[in-house]
């Protein structure tokens, strides 16, 4: 069969609101964490937030959308989707045709409109313009609605995990004959039902997350949107590729609802099925950009899988130093940021580490750095121990 090729990229983080912008504040190491601005919950001023600093009317304004039931994650997936469209040059024939699929990674939905969902309830017998909104499904049927796709369209929510479940459905959709071509991502937006589930358990770090170091103590929350094009090489002879998905593996270690196993068995079969699908050692992966939340368990089960998967663990880094955890679009966001290390042949440095775990004493690419390699994987691990990662390969 055809290679898959991606010929299409979108992203929009608080790095910044195209695909340019974010690249360059990955090559300046530009940290976008900070105090809450769009919205005050009692946690605004205590913790971090990776936000991107657009109100709702502007997004709105920008993407020419009047509904007022439409949600901010909506808004923040349409920003990226037109993006990854555009710059994979599909027309509107080919994007609403019936071979063309659309999947959606995303945990927050409407839950960003708890409070006008609420307060509706209590003085409007009449119903809510945001109840039909508020399920993590309706992204994706606001999506289709603006492109009238008329092929397969799926929801997928695994936690952390979302948007690397739908690249991967996206890539089976078309090596198994049901679509052409895929285009597939993530997105969830800040909200202060997940503010206040993350603080609920423990793990909202105070400063600025240290992905990797011993002192570790929690993750920033962010907010943002990724989408790529998925195609198969034979079908997009004249268009830029970005790079082949040559890899890519879903697991679980069904070990804990929101913990990964001591030995990190769920990422080390994400891993080496990954590595197996796209028939290639260990050593021949150039770089990883790190799930790398922060958390005591995450970033210690990350590092005792990689030295368990790789003789020579290769450069890795977290690029949630910078984004902070993006929920259900995390994979997405770290698939276009891992492309375009690829593509420009570079790769980014972890914020904020100053000494490694004791118990595995990996240390993470700290500075910018030009460096040629062929492939790159990229992991994200998901609540109830569901565990996938991509690797991406230079044509």
């Amino acid at each position: 069969m055809s290679r898959i090729v991606v010929t299409g990229i979108g992203a929009i983080s608080s790095l910044g609101y195209s695909v340019v912008e974010n690249r360059n504040s990955l090559v300046n190491s530009k940290c976008g964490l900070s105090a809450l601005d769009n919205f005050k919950t009692n946690y605004s001023d205590l913790f971090k937030f990776g936000e991107i600093k657009i109100e709702n009317n502007k997004l709105k304004n920008i993407l020419n959308v009047n509904d007022e039931s439409n949600t901010r994650t909506s808004l923040l997936a349409f920003h990226a989707l037109k993006e990854a469209i555009a710059d994979s040059g599909l027309n509107f024939n080919e994007i609403s045709s019936y071979d063309t699929a659309l999947i959606v990674g995303n945990t927050v939905g409407g839950m960003c409109l708890t409070d006008e969902l609420y307060n509706d309830a209590n003085s409007d017998t009449n119903g809510s313009p945001y109840l039909s909104s508020y399920d993590c499904g309706s992204v994706t049927l606001f999506l289709q609605k603006q492109y009238a796709i008329k092929g397969v369209c799926n929801t997928i929510n695994t936690a952390c995990s979302s948007s690397a479940n739908a690249i991967i459905f996206g890539a089976r959709l078309i090596k198994n004959g049901f679509a052409k071509r895929a285009i597939v991502g993530g997105v969830d937006s800040l909200a202060k039902f997940t503010i206040n589930g993350f603080n609920s358990l423990g793990i909202l770090a105070p400063q600025n997350c240290k992905p990797f170091d011993k002192d570790r103590n929690g993750l920033n929350l962010g907010e943002g949107a990724g989408f790529l094009v998925l195609e198969k090489e034979s079908d997009a002879i004249n268009k830029n590729h970005y790079a082949v998905l040559s890899g890519y593996c879903n697991a679980n270690d069904a070990f804990h609802a929101s913990a990964l196993s001591e030995n990190g068995e769920g990422p080390f079969l994400a891993m080496t099925e990954a590595l197996k699908l796209a028939n290639l050692f260990p050593q021949q992966i150039g770089y990883i950009n790190c799930h790398g939340t922060g958390t005591e368990n995450n970033d210690e089960v990350e590092s005792k899988a990689m030295i368990r998967v790789f003789e020579n663990v290769p450069p890795f880094a977290s690029t949630k130093s910078k984004t902070g955890h993006t929920l259900g679009a995390s994979a997405a966001i770290e698939a276009v940021f891992s492309i375009l290390a690829l593509y420009n042949q570079e790769i980014y440095p972890s914020l904020n580490f100053n000494t490694p775990i004791e118990s595995t004493k990996l240390i993470p690419n700290l500075k910018y750095q030009k460096k040629s390699f062929e492939h790159v994987l990229t992991n994200s691990f998901g609540f109830g121990g569901n565990c996938s990662s991509l690797i991406f390969s230079k044509l």
